[in-house]
């Protein structure tokens, strides 16, 4: 799979803080998805992890001392900073930041950030109280204005028996943070509500209607548009997944429930895709205890259908972009065709979810991308992720028109 760091020069500065220890997992996510990592580290880091560590998990050199020649006519540092794509300082102490605020280029990491032209990513780690320190504060704002990127810490249980904001961001979190830095932001300034997951209908206090949704697709394609740029409102039935970073989550529960979340935002975004599974049916009159079971015969149940959000939102779109998905096990184009023009929708996603490998619960999908100008891409089976950028790209296409 092609990521968006395969072959990406990433250098990675490493000071010194107990939370060294994170940056060795950063590598590791990096080197995983392709990334050629170039690691430095000042002397203070050196005491809590050695180089070796670092070299061994890279697979290059680390760089610890400022007069070193990497080729016959290079300056190492030049070097470096001439190579990164993108610059990352992990864990970034308050000596650092303060450093890099002030101007200062006085060892190999801080000399490197100085002439580097790269995007830099500034991932702090220290005791609460530094953190909240005004000067601390003050040096990142600072930084924050002329360009420099900070991946937020979070807070909990510090290593110096402080609890409260200071623990380095989790690696995975600064691995999205890179991901984002490296994506052309091209939905900058576009707001987006994605809907994913399924719906749960009641039919008394302990069981429900619903369908066979992961909501993985959805929570791609919201995952794409924060990565793209875009400000990004998930509106999610429940799942299992964890909240695409940076997407601001609508937790709903049934049909109703979403209806009512969309409708609340509708008006205020750009683009709407439609991803969730929506229960088209729901109990009339949900029990108020739990039945029981009646051995003595079957047990009927009276349904009733439930608003179809996408065809409310077809007749009331004005300068939206709509996208829908049609889940089918027959018919697939025809079906398709209809509920786009049905429903009012700019595109429609459709797969067959009977395929292999497409459709719920599954890491990948295969579908057929439609435009209400007759345009069908055809996509070969391929990762929801690369899929939810794909549909991304027709939105963006029909935005240019």
């Amino acid at each position: 799979m092609i990521t968006v760091l395969n072959d990406s020069e990433v250098v990675l500065g490493i000071t010194g803080g107990i939370a060294v220890y994170k940056a060795a997992e950063l590598v590791r996510l990096l080197v995983s998805e392709g990334a050629r990592v170039h690691v430095i580290m000042t002397d203070a880091a050196c005491r809590f992890v050695t180089p070796l560590t670092f070299q061994t998990l890279s697979g290059n050199p680390v760089a610890t001392e400022l007069f070193s020649l990497v080729e016959e006519s290079s300056i190492g540092h030049i070097a470096l900073a001439d190579r990164a794509r993108v610059m990352v300082i992990a864990p970034a102490t308050a000596n650092t930041i303060g450093k890099i605020s002030a101007g200062i280029a006085d060892d190999i990491l801080s000399t490197v950030i100085s002439a580097t032209r790269a995007p830099v990513l500034l991932c702090p780690a220290m005791n609460v109280h530094m953190w909240e320190n005004p000067i601390v504060q003050a040096n990142i704002q600072r930084l924050r204005s002329l360009g420099y990127r900070f991946a937020e810490p979070g807070a909990g249980f510090l290593a110096c028996g402080y609890e409260g904001k200071g623990r380095m961001a989790e690696p995975a979190d600064i691995l999205e943070d890179i991901r984002r830095i490296l994506t052309p932001q091209d939905l900058q300034g576009l707001k987006f509500l994605v809907t994913a997951g399924p719906t749960l209908e009641p039919l008394d206090p302990v069981r429900f209607i619903s369908n066979r949704s992961s909501g993985k697709m959805g929570y791609a394609l919201a995952l794409a548009a924060c990565r793209r740029g875009a400000e990004v409102t998930l509106v999610t039935g429940p799942t299992a997944l964890p909240v695409p970073r940076g997407a601001d989550a609508v937790a709903v529960e049934t049909a109703a429930d979403m209806q009512k979340a969309v409708a609340h935002r509708f008006e205020r975004v750009d683009v709407v895709i439609k991803a969730a599974a929506v229960s088209d049916y729901a109990p009339r009159e949900p029990a108020l205890h739990k039945i029981k079971k009646d051995k003595s015969g079957p047990l009927s149940l009276e349904l009733t259908a439930t608003q179809d959000i996408l065809a409310r939102l077809g007749s009331a779109k004005k300068h939206q972009i709509l996208v829908g998905f049609a889940a089918e096990t027959q018919d697939l184009l025809p079906n398709a065709r209809r509920k786009m023009e049905e429903k009012n929708l700019d595109i429609i996603v459709a797969n067959d979810v009977t395929a292999p490998g497409s459709g719920f619960q599954h890491d990948t999908n295969q579908v057929k991308i439609l435009r209400r100008d007759g345009s069908v891409e055809d996509l070969p089976l391929m990762p929801k992720d690369e899929v939810a950028h794909r549909v991304l790209d027709h939105v963006l296409q029909i935005r240019k028109v």
